[in-house]
């Protein structure tokens, strides 16, 4: 196989990239010797209330779906499952997501990557689910931790007009761009709480033209050092 010559550029960035991994990797293995570790240092597994989808036809989450109510249509319950796999692979690429999601953080922060911030995910997810108008199932910005360093956001999806402790939530950060899901109050990790406000900045903000991108501002820099 023949290969280009790697300029001393591409060269310096590639290395201040794995010096920043590994520093980054020693970050948290200090943070998981001590007591008391935030969930997002912790390899989530899927159990019985969490689910690692198989593919976009995921059929148990359909059914989940399907199950919240009679009047849930079969198309939109494939739709969002198909959406929802497929968004978390296709950021995975185009983020260059690394194992572990504090990780990816880290990287985040310090500019090694464009994304992969937990409410990154749950942002573009929502982005993507509202355009699918969906008219039997209702859509929700879910939070746990707000306001701290390990702030946690999902989407939650539930039959229209149902609370949203009955919803599923659907979370692509933890496994960095595969699809976990289960119901919204059986999270072994997190603890859900629905911001409707949040919910409705967002959905106003995507029927909004995008100006020119440009410096980061606003949220950006707000919530950069969050998850």
């Amino acid at each position: 196989m023949i290969t280009g010559a790697i300029g001393p550029f591409q060269g310096a960035r590639a290395a201040l990239v794995s010096f920043a991994i590994g520093i980054g990797c020693c970050v948290l293995a200090t943070e998981l010797a001590l007591a008391n570790t935030a969930p997002c240092f912790n390899k989530v597994r899927p159990t019985e209330q969490l689910v690692l989808a198989t593919s976009a036809n995921d059929r148990t989450l359909r059914r989940q779906l399907l199950a919240l109510s009679p009047a849930v249509r079969p198309d939109e319950a494939e739709h969002v499952v198909h959406c929802a796999y497929t968004t978390g692979r296709e950021l995975a690429r185009e983020w260059r997501v690394v194992w572990m999601p504090g990780v990816q953080n880290f990287l985040v922060n310090i500019g090694a990557r464009k994304g992969g911030l937990c409410f990154q995910w749950a942002g573009e997810l929502l982005s993507r689910l509202d355009a699918l108008r969906l008219q039997t199932l209702d859509l929700h910005w879910a939070e746990s931790y707000a306001g701290t360093s390990a702030e946690h956001n999902v989407i939650v999806v539930t039959a229209r007009g149902q609370p949203f402790e009955k919803g599923i939530l659907l979370d692509n950060w933890r496994y960095g761009g595969h699809l976990v899901y289960g119901r919204v109050t059986m999270d072994p990790e997190y603890r859900w709480t629905e911001d409707p406000a949040e919910l409705a900045r967002r959905l106003k903000a995507n029927s909004t033209p995008t100006p020119q991108s440009g410096p980061a501002t606003g949220e950006t820099k707000k919530r950069l050092m969050r998850r």
